[in-house]
């Protein structure tokens, strides 16, 4: 595996090493001791959904203390995936990555706690993956609007399908976040 940091502190994308023949391929899609030596913390759900092409899911957050990590991957299919930097003094707060995920590339994203998450499907029958640092709690679950004007955020989609829940999230300008880099020292 390698992993690479980015500007946004605490985001990783990991690239795994593939071996392939005439048979398929094989590959590591995940390795404690190595992300361990990058911070990341142990996980203990694993999550999976089947999204047809144009649906967004996000922007999703957990609340203390039940705030998550999130290694994710595709499986089959494609997304547009986007971490959104939620930590109040953080010197990225309101900036956000994106990174095309597919089963052709493989390559996984590690969103730590204190980040925005959502992902817009590419293509039909697009199976998405992620393990959590934390369980699900529906008390502490949030989202941002995923269009908020203050983001910035190019989806390349007018009217992707979304939940009720989604459409209905708070602006950015509106948000208030439960985060601060200190949660996470």
């Amino acid at each position: 595996m390698v992993v690479s940091k980015i500007e946004i502190e605490g985001l990783l994308i990991i690239a795994p090493k593939i071996y392939g023949d005439d048979r398929g391929y094989f590959f590591e899609s995940f390795r404690e001791d190595v992300l361990n030596s990058y911070g990341v913390d142990k996980f203990v759900q694993d999550n999976q959904s089947l999204s047809s092409k144009g649906t967004l899911r996000g922007l999703h957050f957990q609340h203390h203390p039940h705030a998550q990590g999130k290694l994710v991957r595709v499986i089959k299919g494609s997304v547009l995936d986007v971490a959104v930097d939620i930590r109040k003094d953080s010197p990225t707060y309101g900036h956000h990555f994106t990174i095309e995920l597919s089963e052709i590339n493989n390559t996984m994203f590690y969103i730590p706690p204190g980040f925005a998450h959502g992902f817009l499907t590419l293509e039909d029958h697009t199976i998405f993956s992620y393990k959590c640092t934390n369980y699900y709690n529906k008390e502490s679950e949030g989202a941002i609007r995923w269009n908020s004007p203050t983001l910035k955020i190019d989806w390349d989609i007018v009217q992707p399908n979304l939940s009720d829940k989604d459409k209905l999230a708070p602006l950015f300008k509106d948000f208030k976040s439960p985060f601060s880099l200190s949660n996470f020292k």
